[in-house]
């Protein structure tokens, strides 16, 4: 029987294969959605933390001698309440740090996301920081701690929201990141303790007055 001869057949053979083509195509539309999602995933979570780590770097390093450029480079890398506590405790502190005459400096030796929810662009990360502070005619002294902190999203890219110390027990070796942590914005202590008092310990932003 030729298909010429019998209409309804040809029809039939065409309508199985368009729904071949249609099942074809929606199967690679669900796995390109699929991959598009988890990489939208794994960009925001390496953003988040590049962003955290660079952030609690920042708020650990402080110069007496180029206050206002420091303090400057804490308060864009904050938001929230964070930032207002900086903000407000600002000309207090850099008195203290004029005073003390110390150099801070940090370095993030580990850092791991311990949650993000992509979705509300908030995550929680742990580090590990080692943090330096010179004093005129002392020698330098490195202390490592760990921290954790949080990073919101918002329309600069991610910043840090909150920073205090980690309980101890708790290791860097979260989710979504890299490492283990000892620090958490000390870098403000840089003539005693006199980083910006942040409530609940959200950011004692770094021990750079010491």
């Amino acid at each position: 029987m030729s298909l010429r001869k019998n209409p309804l057949l040809t029809l039939a053979l065409v309508a199985a294969a368009l729904a071949a083509v249609l099942a074809a195509w929606a199967g690679t539309s669900w796995y390109a959605a699929a991959n598009d999602d988890t990489a939208d995933f794994a960009a925001s979570r390496d953003d988040a933390l590049a962003a955290a780590r660079q952030a609690v770097t920042n708020l650990n390093t402080l110069d007496h001698r180029e206050l206002d450029k420091g303090l400057d480079r804490w308060e864009d890398s904050a938001t929230g309440e964070l930032l207002a506590q900086l903000q407000k405790g600002r000309e207090g502190f850099e008195e203290q740090v004029r005073k003390a005459e110390t150099v801070t400096t940090a370095e993030v030796l580990s850092a791991a996301l311990t949650e993000l929810d992509d979705r509300t662009g908030r995550a929680d990360v742990l580090l590990a920081v080692r943090i330096t502070v010179a004093a005129p005619g002392e020698k330098p002294q490195a202390k490592e701690s760990r921290m954790l902190g949080e990073v919101t999203r918002t329309g600069d890219g991610w910043k840090l929201s909150a920073l205090g110390q980690a309980p101890a027990g708790d290791s860097a070796g979260g989710d979504a990141g890299e490492g283990s942590g000892d620090g958490s914005g000390q870098g403000a202590d840089q003539g005693s303790d006199s980083g910006p008092d942040q409530g609940s310990d959200p950011g004692r932003a770094g021990e750079a007055g010491q």
